[in-house]
């Protein structure tokens, strides 16, 4: 099958678009702004999925479920939280259609007009601690660690496969502590949990740190980030967890007795990753040629492509290779063997090639006569001849080669393209021309914040939690500094 992708050098973002829809991750839906995420975009979803929520719960979380609708009134009882969602919101106002008069078609009932309107969740902070209310009444039903696996809707004028859609699947904790520093304690092992993942699972080397406060969650006073860099040179704020206080206690009036009796606010965290992560790992990884998948998240790590003229061959082929798949599989591999006769050898070799197959195995007569396979490396593209009773532990091998190749060519990228900038100057050429991370003093204010944003269209990415004190001036205003922050264009 014929690729023709758009390079990456010649437009980033066409190249992308292009290889989530031709690789089979998603497509563009009858709705607009809403994605349908395809059979094997899904499959890796669920791989993600199935690693964070092992995660979770070695942690000590549990998983529930809670409405997809909101009651409006809910919303705006912590003003922040509101003021920073409005503007996203979709919002049901009646509950029943009926036939026009005049035979048109089908319209609203204006008869059923909600009492109340409700809120499609754009988050679930305040459907929750409105039910957390009931939950906790004593430090005794302290902590309470519960995480969502849902879909939310935020109304986004401007779409992009995966990485900014009107509806995009994601999982949201939310847990209560009796104390401040409990919870902090706790917003911060969830930003260790997802950078945990990101790099040991997706191969994506992220960046740990804090937000500044323009731009902190809603309701937060503290969020915790990790930022990963994209191979354009534009940064990606891959998961967010969040230090509430007691902000949406008091707001639902989440009061519980402590120890000594008498009655205190929790102390509140949220959590969350997205499909988001699915544009980070295909922006991180990925070429010109398609998809490079890391093994550990690839629904097909292996896949055996025959070579053959003929049912005999196959059948000769076919005798040699389905031990083998057996034995991989009881190894923990995903093997696919791809007898199909519809397609020749060399469109199968496109097809897993645009697709990321970590690592294809090909044999025809040939490597049957000398007891070969042919073993082909997606993230290098490298092929070599190995024996057949060593193929198998060649491929366990290239397992974690792989894994360890693409997040260390990741981490390569990322540290070329951290520059520090001591001047405006410099700075505003570095990110027009050079782009990545900039290290530069900033003066603490979100007036200078702002202006940075407007006249090059960078933000703060992060605080650094490992930022070395260094005493500095502000790169615009001269204004003492004691640490350089991150800044970077951003998706």
């Amino acid at each position: 099958m014929g690729k023709n992708l758009t390079s990456r050098a010649e437009d980033y973002s066409k190249w992308y678009n292009e290889l989530v829809v031709k690789s089979d991750l998603a497509e563009n839906s009858g709705v607009r702004g809403c994605m349908v995420i395809k059979p094997y975009g899904y499959a890796i979803w669920e791989k993600m999925q199935g690693q964070l929520d092992k995660m979770f719960k070695e942690t000590g979380h549990e998983n529930a479920y809670f409405p997809l609708f909101i009651p409006k009134s809910y919303l705006s009882k912590e003003a922040s939280h509101v003021e920073g969602f409005a503007k996203e919101c979709a919002v049901v106002t009646h509950y029943r259609l009926k036939n026009a008069e005049d035979g048109s078609g089908i319209v609203v009932d204006e008869d059923a007009k909600l009492e109340e309107e409700l809120i499609v969740r754009p988050t679930s902070e305040t459907i929750i601690w409105d039910t957390y209310r009931r939950w906790i009444q004593s430090y005794r039903d302290l902590p309470l660690k519960v995480n969502q696996w849902a879909n939310v809707v935020r109304w986004e004028m401007r779409t992009r496969l995966f990485l900014r859609t009107a509806e995009f699947l994601w999982q949201e904790g939310h847990t209560a502590h009796a104390t401040r520093e409990e919870a902090i304690e706790e917003a911060e092992l969830m930003m260790n949990v997802y950078a945990d993942f990101a790099e040991k699972y997706m191969g994506v080397p992220v960046i740990k740190g804090t937000k500044t406060e323009s731009e902190r969650f809603a309701g937060a006073e503290e969020t915790y980030c990790i930022e990963a860099l994209m191979q354009d040179g534009k940064a990606l704020q891959a998961g967010t967890s969040h230090f509430l206080g007691q902000n949406f206690a008091k707001a639902f009036d989440v009061k519980f007795a402590n120890k000594e009796g008498t009655q205190d606010y929790v102390w509140a965290t949220s959590w969350g990753v997205s499909t988001r992560l699915m544009g980070a790992l295909v922006m991180t990884h990925s070429d010109d040629n398609g998809l490079v998948l890391p093994p550990k998240l690839a629904p097909i790590q292996v896949v055996i492509v025959p070579i053959y003229k003929g049912l005999d061959q196959l059948d000769a082929i076919s005798e040699k290779v389905e031990p083998l798949v057996k034995e991989l599989r009881d190894k923990g591999i995903t093997v696919k063997y791809d007898t199909r006769d519809t397609h020749k050898p060399g469109f199968k070799f496109n097809e897993y090639e645009l697709k990321g197959v970590p690592v294809r195995l090909a044999v025809g007569q040939r490597d049957l006569a000398n007891g070969t396979f042919e073993v082909a490396r997606r993230d290098t593209l490298s092929k070599e001849i190995v024996k057949a009773e060593e193929v198998v532990q060649k491929v366990v091998s290239l397992m974690d080669d792989i894994q360890e190749n693409i997040f260390k060519k990741a981490l390569d990228y990322r540290k070329a393209h951290i520059t520090e900038a001591d001047s405006y100057d410099d700075f505003k050429k570095i990110i027009e021309e050079k782009g990545g991370f900039v290290s530069a003093h900033w003066d603490g204010s979100a007036e200078t914040e702002d202006r940075i944003k407007e006249e090059t269209k960078a933000t703060i990415r992060c605080i650094p939690l490992d930022a070395k004190a260094e005493e500095g001036k502000c790169m615009v205003t001269g204004k003492p500094s004691t640490k350089r922050v991150l800044f970077a264009k951003a998706y």
